[in-house]
């Protein structure tokens, strides 16, 4: 039997479900992802590390995901999201597990290499779920909720990872999400598969959305690239995601706790807040994208948003909590804006090569934080008094503003970008058109 001979789609309930699945791993991914933020202080004192180690510490999980990128896209396109989902929670596991036991930062950055590399495989695997198990008038709005689900796992990275690790030591709460995630690897290899066929439904996929046998895998990247907005999607999202990332999984709490006088439990409210209004933002842009059947406005206006909103947060000191916690609600909606991205990928490529072009561009959602991350830290580092409380560096108002001049660089250079792609209208590249 092929493909599309069953008669009925897959009910709604199921497509969600077998979604989800794929969903649990980019929960646990943007956990991790998120996490060395609120335990920075733990990290550095059990590690000795400063600004820059910190940063680079951290990183590591960005390193190899973004590695990971491109191969993922073309591994989806050819075997399918089953075993990339199941193999990378279960290798997910053995990563937190080393992490939470590292003695030193060798086998700490190792152990977030390894998360890195293993979860890199969700995001995309669960856009190739949706392109067979959902319409494709569902497709942006599927990526608005699994930028949604992400969000809650990084918000768990924030006040309710704070309280375990008061509680009960952090390397122990890191050993039970390795248990969790070693759960989500079993349910995975039991119920996913890549096709309603498997249940007896009919497909969504396009009948053309499997590679030519004769296309390699250099070429299937390369023919991403024929098309002008694949290279500039590649570049944009960086400059929403890198920011915000830099913000809430690294350098906010030090931040609100030296210059706005909280917590460390108060901060991680402040950047949960955050990451709730862009997990609130991905659905809306996305399901906005999908009404009015336009890209390349929508994903505009919400950059420039968020780029307004960025200068304000961090050369307006001693902002009222209320409006700081505005700005930062407003940044975080903005910025579901990215998610924009990948429906915009997809109908600016064939078919065939949407899962190459999803991966590069999740590429480049994660070089932002891969490279702002670790020179945001450097940057502070440089311009370091030498001022340490309880033997934590502390940094001045100014040296955050210097060192957070890098993140907007990157918002308005996609601000520019934004402004040279083509619009596609909601309509699909078909192989025989550049």
């Amino acid at each position: 039997m092929t493909r599309n001979d069953f008669s009925q789609p897959p009910p709604l309930r199921l497509a969600w479900f077998i979604w989800a699945l794929g969903a649990a791993l980019y929960f646990a991914g943007f956990f991790h992802r998120v996490a060395p933020g609120v335990i920075t202080d733990e990290l550095m004192r059990d590690f000795g590390l400063g600004a820059a180690g910190l940063g680079g510490l951290s990183a590591f999980y960005f390193y190899t995901y973004v590695a990971m990128q491109v191969p993922t896209g073309i591994l989806a396109d050819r075997l399918g999201p089953r075993p990339l989902l199941g193999w990378g929670a279960l290798i997910a596991s053995v990563g937190a597990i080393m992490f939470a036991l590292a003695p030193g930062f060798a086998m700490a950055a190792a152990g977030r290499a390894l998360i890195g590399a293993s979860v890199a495989v969700a995001f995309v695997c669960m856009l190739k779920l949706a392109a067979h198990w959902l319409d494709a008038r569902r497709f942006a709005l599927a990526s608005g909720m699994a930028l949604c689900v992400g969000m809650i796992g990084a918000v768990s990275a924030g006040v309710p990872l704070r309280l375990g690790v008061d509680a009960f030591g952090w390397r122990p709460v890191m050993i039970a999400i390795a248990g969790a995630t070693l759960v989500i690897a079993v349910l995975i290899a039991w119920f996913v598969r890549e096709d309603p066929n498997a249940y007896g439904y009919q497909s969504h996929a396009p009948t053309d959305a499997q590679p030519p046998k004769s296309e390699g895998i250099l070429r299937g990247i390369l023919n991403v690239f024929r098309y002008r907005n694949s290279w500039l999607l590649v570049v944009i999202p960086g400059g929403v995601v890198g920011p915000l990332l830099t913000f809430a999984g690294l350098w906010g709490v030090p931040f609100l706790t030296k210059h706005y006088g909280m917590s460390a439990n108060e901060a991680a409210v402040y950047t949960s807040v955050l990451l709730l209004a862009w997990a609130a933002g991905g659905p809306a842009f996305g399901a906005l994208a999908d009404h009015l059947q336009r890209r390349k406005s929508v994903y505009l206006a919400g950059v420039i948003t968020l780029l307004a909103g960025w200068l304000l947060v961090i050369h307006i000191p001693d902002l009222p909590r209320a409006l700081l916690l505005g700005l930062l609600i407003v940044i975080g909606l903005a910025s579901g804006a990215m998610i924009v991205s990948f429906a915009f990928g997809k109908e600016s490529v064939p078919p065939h090569l949407a899962g190459t072009s999803a991966g590069l561009i999740n590429m480049g959602v994660m070089v932002g934080p891969m490279i702002l991350q670790p020179l945001v830290g450097r940057m502070l580092e440089r311009a370091w008094d030498g001022s340490r409380i309880d033997g934590t560096p502390v940094y001045a108002l100014a040296t955050y503003q210097w060192a957070f001049t890098a993140m907007l660089v990157w918002t308005a250079a996609s601000v520019v970008l934004l402004a040279f792609t083509r619009e596609t209208y909601g309509h699909q590249q078909r192989a025989d058109a550049v």
